[in-house]
């Protein structure tokens, strides 16, 4: 007789994005205003655990999102970037049929898939040497 499967019938709360102390501690986390903030917790939602540097996401998906202007959260973007959070992976443009292709992804903190470590540039962030 075969036993349960585990977690079969198992009641939870579902999926959680996780935002670990040590990135909150850090002083590039700190300084940043809010709405990059609630960017970079969009984009960690659509992190899987495996996708790292496969993130899509638009300026205008990002603005639905999160409620605002899609000319809003550009300079987002620019600021996460700029602050070590984020990293470009592929640069928008038009694909082959004239439909336009989104912004991919990464995430410094997180390891990518094929086995490189974390980046954790924003560790770096007001560090003058």
């Amino acid at each position: 007789m075969a036993g349960k499967r585990y977690k079969h019938n198992k009641k939870g709360a579902g999926r959680f994005v996780q935002l670990p102390e040590w990135v909150q501690a850090s002083p590039a986390w700190a300084t940043l205003p809010p709405g990059p903030r609630a960017l970079y917790i969009e984009l960690k939602r659509r992190f899987n655990g495996t996708n790292n540097g496969a993130i899509y996401l638009s300026h205008r998906d990002a603005s639905a999102a999160l409620a605002v202007h899609r000319n809003t959260v550009g300079p987002w973007f620019k600021m996460l970037e700029a602050r070590g959070f984020i990293f470009l992976t592929c640069a928008p443009h038009l694909g082959p049929s004239g439909i336009g292709k989104a912004s991919v992804w990464g995430l410094a903190e997180e390891a990518t898939p094929d086995g490189r470590p974390a980046r954790k540039t924003f560790m770096q962030f007001g560090n003058s040497s």
